[in-house]
């Protein structure tokens, strides 16, 4: 089953891009779906859960056989009653059960997942392999499904939502504009905008409407460009530093709220951000403490009362000690806070200090989204080596043909046209097909 996954280059679908063939050929004793989707605002998770529930438990039954497992976890949040439902028509007769989570940020990180469903810790720096468990999203087992009826990863199932007409959720080939996309969604009913991809907590902001979809995009989240988050996130690396390095008063809220820290991994962001200048010890010593972040930017984002960058000062901490191979071994017993459960932070708390509630409308699921005209596939939308192109300019291909194929032996996931039609450009990044 791994070689069919392989070949329909099914990679993580929640934003890791992962492989899905290695994990295929692993044995573990537990298989977990990840339904929990706890960025705010998205829900195409929820929407593909309630239309595709057979094909989703389908893949996760598939894995399930093909890691040996002996036990398995739908994680899903209590609150999503219309998609329990439907999951758990599924599941009747396996050996998989709910695990239901709570409305939280970020209960979808695969670390808080494998300790709910099972207790276990993850060790630092680990993978839930390292205690007999495998994570997948929900969208990567409705393509495993798929691989293995022949049919390869061509499409992604988005949530476009904000300042959009018709916030919706629905699929659309890989390497469609954003552009196109928000003009589906009725268009944007601002003037001048930002694009969250995947997220306002973990996504990137762009205003670029050229970008295209990948098989990790999550979603497209429209805000007016005088918003507060837009303001905060479209300032330069130099000036967020600055202003941590003159604001920073230490006061350990980042840390105390920090959901890997209250799991009891030794990541502490109010030490990282003293690497900004506070002291002369150095970043050597600071740094340090940010490699177990996951970047969830809860710190930023909810925790710190003068609005600084801890978890964007993380992010350059973990660039400095990769660049100057610095291995942080965490000697502290990894033990779970006493306080957790009292710190966690419920998603309309989070929403209401995003000052986004408006926008927290339903996305319902459409099916009728037309393919555009051409499409830009990246050739890296994984973790590992990018693929390599195996057509050229001028070359007719398929829907669902192989255009971008891995050098045997290395990391990554083949790419497949996600339309029929005439390769016009092709590079190392990219390879552009328009219908013709």
């Amino acid at each position: 089953m791994s070689k069919k996954i392989y070949d329909a280059g099914v990679v993580g679908a929640g934003g890791a891009g992962f492989p899905t063939y290695i994990k295929a050929q692993s044995e573990v004793e537990i298989i977990l779906a990840n339904g929990a989707e706890c960025e705010p605002l998205l829900h195409k998770d929820f929407e593909i859960m309630v239309n595709h529930a057979p094909e989703i438990v389908g893949g996760m039954k598939l894995m399930y056989e093909s890691t040996k497992a002996k036990k398995g976890y739908f994680g899903i949040k209590s609150k999503n009653a219309l998609a329990i439902s439907a999951i758990e028509k599924e599941l009747s007769g396996s050996n998989i059960e709910m695990s239901f989570l709570g409305d939280f940020y970020p209960s979808g990180d695969e670390y808080e997942l494998v300790y709910h469903a099972t207790k276990r810790l993850i060790p630092p720096k680990g993978l839930p392999l390292d205690v007999g468990c495998v994570v997948n999203n929900v969208e990567t087992f409705y393509n495993v499904h798929n691989a293995v009826k022949g049919i390869p990863v061509t499409q992604k199932f988005i949530c476009v939502t904000g300042a959009v007409k018709n916030p919706s959720s629905f699929f659309v080939p890989i390497g469609t504009s954003f552009r196109e996309i928000i003009e589906f969604a009725g268009g944007a009913n601002v003037t001048d905008f930002g694009v969250f991809i995947s997220g306002l907590m973990m996504g990137k902001l762009t205003f670029d409407l050229d970008e295209v979809i990948t098989k990790t995009t999550a979603g497209l989240i429209i805000l007016p460009k005088e918003h507060y988050l837009i303001n905060r996130m479209d300032r330069p690396t130099e000036s967020m530093n600055r202003i941590g390095k003159s604001a920073c008063d230490q006061c350990s809220y980042c840390t105390e709220f920090c959901p890997r820290y209250l799991l009891g991994y030794d990541v502490q962001p109010h030490k990282v951000m003293r690497s900004l200048g506070f002291t002369t010890t150095g970043e050597k010593v600071w740094n340090q403490y940010a490699d177990l972040c996951c970047s969830c930017g809860l710190c930023s984002l909810y925790a710190c009362p003068e609005d600084l960058y801890p978890r964007e000062a993380c992010d350059q901490g973990k660039d400095y000690l990769r660049e100057n191979s610095i291995k942080f071994e965490q000697t502290k017993p990894l033990k779970v806070h006493p306080i957790k459960e009292g710190r966690r932070v419920p998603i309309n708390q989070l929403m209401k200090k995003l000052n986004v509630e408006k926008y927290n409308v339903a996305t319902p699921y459409r099916n009728d989204f037309s393919e555009p005209q051409k499409v830009k596939i990246m050739l890296k939308q994984h973790v590992g080596a990018p693929a390599s192109p195996v057509i050229g300019v001028g070359d007719r291909v398929k829907k669902g043909e192989l255009i971008g194929d891995i050098e045997s032996g290395k990391l990554g996931a083949k790419i497949h046209a996600s339309i029929s039609g005439e390769v016009v450009k092709v590079n190392s990044e990219y390879i552009l097909i328009e219908k013709r």
